[in-house]
Order: structure tokens, then sequence, then C-alpha cells
């Protein structure tokens, strides 16, 4: 059950309009939802100035052979956020927009993250400055190692645990995972999650998150009187997080009328065959010339009358350049941070349901949690316990956020915050400050 935390008097007091003069700066959002929680909890002065603050920020210069025999030099960061809990756990992405407000804005998402479904994780997060698509395999390789490299005295199983995240996948893991071992002599597959099954991965991870947003999408409809059958859905991102929502919720009974990509979206009442769009994006990489229903805007595609949204893509998709214009009944965040904190207000009048983003997509790194367990071990599970452990932490997660949402009147994400924010205080208020 949820930890209660300790409350004032004093009610949320809403940041004045001066507050969003930069919307979508993801750690200045982070930071306000922050701000709010930490007030309603009444936390003091000295354990607020440790929380707002990253443990460390590392930027390294990453040198690379390219094919063609010139060199290029690359820009990476890794931000450990907090490890008061256990060792800082994050993915690693490959991007060109990647800058180091993000990466500490997604490294403190994932401290609040694993808080919420309370698993023994501190939050950190990893980027390279890079455009993958334009780059070979080999290239790709090379920028992994040495990106490794750069960051070793910071990895490892028991201080900080990387996973794919955008742009990566089970093959960089992979990488990672061997270059780590070859520098400390010796295979250390826990180094890493979302590797391959066959090098001490977990069943079931790569759908972990897709899974997640289901269960808690399921809760969520039970909360508010609405069957699941018929349901309908649009889903913002088709990569791996939200091709496996839209497939499981399909299998649940929902009707999904909308997908979309960056290169194209699709709208068709009558319902997608949602397996015939996951087989055509596995053979052309994209939705784009996917002909199988009407060809709609993306900002369109987020505005359609329907009643779950899923935003699964990237930051800052509903703002307040959009969020009047919602009419999802749910909204369920599979993306890190696809609502600005501006925004957050008018979701709440117009009385969209929003589960955050650090519960909706915590499904990833529990697995994620699950796996580094099992590598632990050497104990391997059957993918039907990984998914019913997976549920079980979810659901119950799920109830913890509503139960503190309803006694104290608050939204669903301040809640969480509230839930994840008093969990890693009380760590810290046990273990003190060295000195």
């Amino acid at each position: 059950m949820a930890t209660e935390p300790r409350l004032p008097t004093n009610t949320i007091v809403k940041p004045d309009k001066d507050t969003f003069l930069n919307e979508e700066n993801p750690f200045e959002a982070m930071m306000l939802r922050f701000d709010r929680a930490a007030e309603l909890l009444d936390l003091e002065p000295g354990l607020y100035k440790v929380l707002r603050h990253p443990e460390k920020q590392i930027i390294v210069s990453i040198p690379v052979m390219k094919d063609n025999g010139e060199v290029e030099v690359y820009t990476g960061y890794r931000v450990l956020y907090n490890t008061s809990r256990g060792p800082a756990k994050g993915g690693i992405r490959f991007d060109m927009s990647v800058t180091l407000e993000e990466v500490k804005a997604l490294a403190a998402w994932m401290t609040w993250k694993c808080a919420v479904v309370n698993i023994p994780f501190g939050g950190s997060k990893g980027g390279v400055v890079c455009d993958p698509l334009e780059m070979s395999a080999s290239e790709l390789e090379r920028l992994t190692r040495r990106y490794t490299a750069a960051i070793i005295q910071i990895l490892g199983p028991d201080s900080d645990v990387p996973a794919p995240d955008v742009n990566t996948n089970e093959r960089v893991m992979a990488w990672i995972m061997d270059t780590y071992s070859m520098h400390v002599g010796h295979t250390t597959t826990a180094v890493v999650t979302g590797k391959p099954v066959e090098m001490g991965g977990s069943l079931g991870r790569r759908e972990a998150t897709g899974r997640g947003c289901m269960f808690v999408t399921k809760e969520a409809l039970e909360h508010l009187g609405m069957p699941v059958e018929g349901t309908t859905v649009a889903v913002q991102g088709f990569g791996n997080v939200g091709s496996v929502a839209a497939q499981l919720l399909h299998r649940e009974g929902c009707k999904i009328v909308a997908i979309g990509d960056r290169s194209a979206s699709i709208y068709d009442k009558n319902g997608i065959d949602v397996d015939d769009a996951v087989a055509y994006v596995a053979k052309h990489r994209s939705l784009d010339g996917y002909a199988k229903g009407e060809i709609i805007s993306g900002n369109d595609l987020l505005t359609l009358d329907v009643d779950v949204l899923v935003p699964a893509a990237l930051e800052n998709v509903i703002t307040t350049k959009n969020a009047g214009s919602i009419r999802a009944r749910i909204i369920c965040e599979g993306a890190n941070g696809p609502t600005t904190a501006a925004a957050d207000s008018i979701l709440d009048e117009n009385g969209v349901f929003v589960i955050p983003d650090i519960l909706a997509n915590a499904g990833g790194v529990t697995v994620s949690y699950f796996e580094w367990v099992q590598d632990r071990g050497g104990y391997f599970w059957t993918e039907q316990l990984v998914n019913e452990r997976l549920r079980d932490i979810m659901v119950n997660s799920f109830q913890d956020v509503l139960t503190l949402s309803k006694q104290h009147k608050v939204n669903m994400r301040t809640a969480a915050y509230m839930l994840a924010i008093s969990r890693v205080a009380t760590v810290h208020r046990l273990r003190g400050i060295y000195a």
C-alpha cells in the first residue's frame, strides 16, 4: 500500500504564467511538478535542496573512426540523479536532439519512476548526440564501445545499469555489456538490461513498457466505470511501446482507431488491424505508405474524439497550444514527458484523467529490475511469471497512487510525485548525510 506522506494544512499554489516562459524545457517541467509535490509534503529545506540536484553529471567527447577513414567527435552525456535507494537505472539514447537538460530531466523521472513502483533503484539517463540512421552498424558499434569506455568508471551492477532507449536496442546493450566485461576481466551480465535473452536478457522485457500501459489503462477504465470492450484508443508513436500497447489493448477488446509515427498518422473509425500495421512497420520501418485508413496529421491524432489517448513518442507533444482541444477521457503517457507542466492544469480543468508517465510507462524499468535480479541470481523465470509479477506491481502501484489522489484531492500526477518523493525522502532521512 502507499506510504502515507506528511502533509501540511496549506493547499497547492499554482505557478503563475511567467513560470512557463520556457514551457518545453524538460528539466524545468520536471522541477515544477517536483516543487508542487514537495510543497504538499512539507519537505524539509535541506532535503528539498538535495533532491533538486543530480548527484553526477558527466559530459564526454567520443572520437569515432568512420568507415571512410575520417574521424568524427560526438558528445555524450550520463547523469546519475539519485542513488539513495539503490543502483542508478536508466536508458541510453542516440539522437540529434539529446541535450544535458533533457538527460537530467529523464534521470530525475527515472528516480521517481523507480520509487513509484517501489523497486530498489535510483535514476540515471544517458545519451549521445548523433544520427544513428546515418551511421553504419560498425560505426554505431565503435561509437557505443568508446562511449562505454568513457563512462565506465560509473557503470556496474551495483552503481549504474543502462538499458535501451530512443534509437538503441538489444544489440547496443550487448556491445555495452561486452565492453564492460572486457575492462573488468570477466563476463558481467547484470551491468545492462534489455539485452538479448541468449546472453542474460529477460523474457517479456521488450513488451514490458507497452504491457504496463495496458495494465494501468484497464485500471483507469475500471475506476471511471468505463467498459474495456469497445473502448476507442488513439496511439501516437508506433515504436516498441506504442505498437505493443496497441496490440495488447486490442486483444483486451479495445478498438484502436488511430495510430501514428513521425512519418504518418492513420485513422479508421471502424478500427485498425493492429497486427497488420505492426507487420507493415517491421517490413518498411515506418507507417509511411500504409494505406489501410485515412491519412491525418499528427496534431489531429492527438485531438481525436476517443476514450483513450496513448502518447508514446517523445516529450512535449501536449502543450498549452493543444491541451484545450484534447477530447480523450483518459491519457496514458507511454512516453516520458509527453505533457508539459503548463498543460497539466488545462487537462485538469477539462476533466481528463491522466495516468502520468512515471507510473504509466514504468513497466519497462520493472522488468529491467526483474532481469537484473535474474542475472544476479543466475536463475531465469518463465515469460508467464514475468508478466504476472509485472501485473501485480503495475496494478498495486496504480492503486497506491489513486488512493493518495483521492485522499488529498490532487490529480494522479501530483499523487505519483508525492508518493515517489516521499519514498526517496524517507531513505535520505534514515541514511543521513555523510560528512
